[in-house]
């Protein structure tokens, strides 16, 4: 155990997401590794082994964080907001996933391999804030569409979460992806991350 009071210790446990957040905005998952995390922050890379043990458990970490901050932006549409229509909705839906692209990218690229890399206890403490999402989703829809049946709930929840895992790959195409396509004459239409995510919530939501 890391030695030092719970502010030292959690102090160092964020510089080294943000160290992790910050190569991943240019570096792939592969190409990351504990060493380049701990030459990104300001103590000894072996000191890192205090606070995670491999390099999945930082990711699934950041990843937690980005949960977490997901459903504090929806708790505070629901804060400044006492009615929403569906476009309404929608589009503060879609707005707080905009705001969110690392999100995004980590759920689409390395889900399986953080959660089998982590120990028990840390994928507890990450499924407790995607359940956590989950639930503030449900509140958004219980607090604006009073009139939505428990089964449409459940069927807005259990197409848009997994639904989520592949907007990141729609909307961000690399030059040799988006050449590809081409050459295989595929039909692609690029869409933003709100487009897409406001047509398939609006869609889910019906007339």
């Amino acid at each position: 155990m890391p030695k030092g009071s719970p502010e030292l210790t959690q102090a160092r446990r964020e510089e080294i997401i943000n160290a992790c957040e910050k190569l991943y905005r240019t570096m792939s998952f592969k190409e990351i590794t504990i060493k380049e995390i701990g030459n990104a922050t300001s103590f000894t890379r072996t000191s890192i082994y205090n606070y995670f043990q491999t390099k999945e458990e930082i990711f699934l970490a950041l990843l937690q964080r980005e949960y977490e901050l997901w459903s504090a932006d929806l708790n505070q549409i629901m804060a400044e907001n006492i009615t929403l229509s569906k476009d309404g909705f929608t589009d503060k839906l879609a707005h707080s996933l905009e705001r969110r692209p690392q999100l995004l990218k980590i759920m689409s690229m390395n889900h399986y391999d953080m959660e089998a890399g982590s120990r028990p206890e840390h994928l507890k403490s990450f499924k407790l804030a995607y359940g956590e999402s989950i639930n503030t989703v449900t509140a958004c829809l219980n607090k604006y569409f009073p009139d939505m049946s428990a089964q449409r709930r459940q069927n807005f929840i259990y197409t848009f979460f997994p639904f989520m895992f592949g907007i990141y790959p729609y909307t961000f195409v690399t030059e040799k992806q988006r050449a590809a396509m081409e050459g295989a004459g595929v039909n692609y239409v690029f869409m933003s991350i709100y487009e897409i995510s406001y047509n398939c919530a609006r869609m889910l939501l019906g007339e």
